[in-house]
């Protein structure tokens, strides 16, 4: 099988010649050059022979057309990015937002970057997805982490306001990256979790939201929610209409085995990346014959459940690789 023809088999519910598998990072100091991007990008995927390819833009990308301006001086020692000035002062700032355009700015940085990747990888048959954020992510980096306050002061009617004016960009960006080319989204829903809102709140001011967001990229095979964090609101996203569920599986629930009963979808998943950060050999290779035991390498793109921070040991990404495919022959002769 081809890349794409391996990963369209696990998403859609066909046995793959393999198990796929994946992983990813940011790349500071290159992230906001869409060329170098493109070119590490492509390099990175090279040199880890990985089934799927997801885009490495930064995270902050979606709040700069919206006047924020970041400090990434953290994320090469490992930490992340910090907003350090925000258009968001007070509620009525929330009104004060329109809509980007996707043709300038950070968002058309990112929008080349992918174009650029795409033309390296059109003779690879590999898939590609696009890293997009929900509104509601965005919004809580726009304010500088402080949504859930101007919610709790009673400014919920501007939050929505604002809400509205990012979901219409967003949709811009998400429609445009399936038109370049991308097989899907990764829709990053950063704020899913309980230990952010309650699942009302977030049934009022994620869901809906979101909807519109995965309606505009409805024409890729490849859409994924990344459930970002602990405590994941579960129950909410297990309906979502996409085609790929990513969590941080073995840092919080559901085990790997109760995400494919409960959500019924393909799982990107199954690494801790923590553990691969900390060259934790021993309970990688654990996690990736846990996977085999349960899924029987079926239903499952082995991937970490969020990007892989920094510093990153090249040999022990690698080692993913070469265990998987040990681990594989070896089942594979244990079965029969």
């Amino acid at each position: 099988m081809t890349k794409r023809e391996r990963i369209r088999a696990v998403v859609e519910g066909r046995e793959p010649d393999k198990l796929p598998y994946s992983f990813w990072t940011h790349l500071p100091g290159i992230d906001l050059d869409p060329e170098r991007l493109a070119e590490e990008t492509y390099k990175f995927y090279r040199t880890y022979d990985v089934d799927f390819i997801k885009t490495m833009n930064n995270g902050m990308y979606a709040i700069e057309g919206f006047g924020c301006e970041i400090d990434y001086s953290e994320v090469l020692k490992g930490g992340v990015a910090h907003v350090v000035k925000t258009p968001i002062h007070q509620a009525e700032d929330w009104y004060k937002l329109s809509v980007c355009p996707v043709d300038k700015g950070s968002l058309a940085r990112e929008l080349k970057s992918l174009a650029l990747l795409l033309e390296k990888t059109k003779q690879e048959d590999v898939p590609v997805i696009f890293t997009v954020f929900s509104p509601i992510t965005t919004a809580n980096k726009l304010s500088g982490g402080t949504l859930r306050q101007y919610l709790a002061d009673g400014h919920g009617e501007a939050v929505h306001h604002a809400l509205k004016i990012i979901t219409e960009t967003t949709c811009q960006v998400a429609k445009r990256a399936i038109e370049l080319g991308a097989d899907g989204i990764f829709f990053a829903a950063q704020s899913s979790t309980y230990d952010f809102m309650t699942a009302e709140e977030y049934e009022e001011y994620g869901v809906p939201y979101d909807m519109e967001v995965l309606e505009a990229a409805k024409d890729g095979w490849m859409n994924t929610i990344h459930a970002h964090g602990p405590n994941i609101m579960l129950e909410l996203l297990k309906n979502y209409p996409v085609d790929v569920f990513n969590w941080h599986a073995w840092e919080t629930y559901p085990a790997v085995d109760e995400a494919s009963l409960v959500t019924g979808k393909c799982l990107m998943g199954g690494l801790n990346r923590t553990d691969i950060t900390q060259c934790n050999r021993n309970a990688i290779r654990h996690q990736i014959f846990e996977c085999f035991k349960m899924m029987k390498g079926r239903g499952q793109i082995l991937t970490p459940g969020c990007v892989i921070r920094y510093p990153l040991d090249t040999k022990m990404l690698g080692f993913i690789k070469t265990t998987k495919e040990e681990i594989e022959q070896k089942m594979i002769v244990y079965s029969r």
